[in-house]
């Protein structure tokens, strides 16, 4: 009996130590393996950042062509733009650009697309765009709070210059209202935020808008903030189909057009093409089944207007207008009107076929 305990003490002591002896084996090669794990995994995130940078900048440069490119292999609506040229031959003296896109179709309509042109407020369009993308990167915060200065009150639309000096507002306030009631103290302030004149001047490049550039603050009201109509849709396009902005930035700012208050242009311009004539353009549009995300801009001597358009089938387009003419001259709205009547035939997916009879 005593030897069988003798056997397990001894048993049981020689576990022990060979526990020890294992434990502090794993206390001097654990770290080593760890340190091996860390190293590896920080390699392969070198590689990883390396191979984001390198994929960064290869889509930053097929972004800048990206549509450019593609235009290419889209069919040109040749029947829509003798239709616009039709109206517009009606007013010589008048200086037009229009573009339209359908990414459904894959057609295209232009007239000077790429000349640049008085932006007015459709420049708050591109502003909203770099901003959402500067959110999107964490260099703003959606609820950062804003204060106003005696250099950013512009005249004009809007009520925020007519608060006091020194009150703050939030980034998703001063956005929104900026696009809601054409606010160009809040463009003033999210343009200074972003950076200033010249640094937004930089991201519109970077983002392939070659032929927009904001010279002044708003209300701009001698013309100098230019942009063109395809850079308006193509902006527009780019963020709808997700190459400048992530789902979530792309709701907001849908979300954001939407609110828009002045519906005079292109969708009065699509009721009447569609056979109607009212006031509230935005409502009778949702009761034919069409949403009108758009920008007007109103300077008096430049009228423009940018819209994404959602059919009732769920389809998209993009329509964009600027005239420029004598000033408050009412054939330069009314051009904008009935050039946006003309889309309504080539806005549909499956009209395709029976336009090009």
């Amino acid at each position: 009996m005593k030897t069988y305990l003798k056997l397990i003490t001894n048993i049981f002591l020689t576990s022990i130590g060979l526990s020890v002896l294992l434990g502090s084996f794993l206390r001097l090669v654990g770290p080593i393996n760890q340190s091996h794990k860390i190293n590896n995994k920080i390699n392969i995130s070198g590689k990883s950042r390396r191979s984001i940078e390198k994929e960064l900048k290869t889509r930053k440069s097929s972004l800048l062509s990206f549509y450019n490119d593609k235009l290419e292999k889209f069919e040109r609506i040749e029947k829509l733009i003798n239709k616009w040229e039709e109206l517009i031959i009606k007013n010589p003296d008048l200086d037009v650009s229009a573009f339209f896109l359908s990414l459904d179709n894959k057609e295209y309509a232009e007239i000077k697309s790429d000349i640049k042109l008085s932006a007015a407020s459709s420049i708050k369009v591109h502003i909203l765009i770099i901003l959402l993308a500067m959110i999107e990167r964490g260099e703003i915060l959606w609820n950062e709070k804003l204060i106003l200065s005696r250099d950013t009150i512009g005249s004009g639309s809007g009520w925020m210059a007519y608060q006091e000096i020194g009150e703050s507002f939030p980034v998703y306030e001063v956005a929104s209202e900026m696009i809601r009631v054409s606010d160009n103290t809040a463009t003033n302030l999210l343009i200074k935020r972003l950076g200033g004149v010249n640094i937004v001047n930089q991201k519109f490049k970077e983002i392939g808008l070659k032929n927009t550039q904001i010279n002044n603050y708003l209300p701009d009201l001698d013309g100098t903030n230019l942009t063109s109509t395809k850079d308006l849709s193509l902006a527009m396009a780019l963020v709808d189909n997700g190459y400048l902005l992530n789902v979530s930035s792309r709701d907001i700012f849908r979300d954001i057009m939407l609110k828009s208050k002045t519906n005079t242009l292109i969708p009065t311009g699509i009721l009447r093409g569609l056979g109607t004539e009212a006031k509230d353009a935005d409502y009778h549009l949702s009761l034919k089944g069409y949403l009108v995300h758009n920008k007007t801009g109103d300077i008096g001597i430049a009228y423009s207007d940018t819209a994404l358009i959602q059919t009732p089938q769920n389809s998209r387009a993009f329509a964009s207008f600027i005239v420029k003419g004598p000033f408050n001259d009412p054939r330069s709205p009314e051009l904008i009107r009935n050039l946006s009547a003309e889309l309504v035939p080539f806005l549909l997916p499956n009209q395709k076929s029976t336009n090009q009879n």
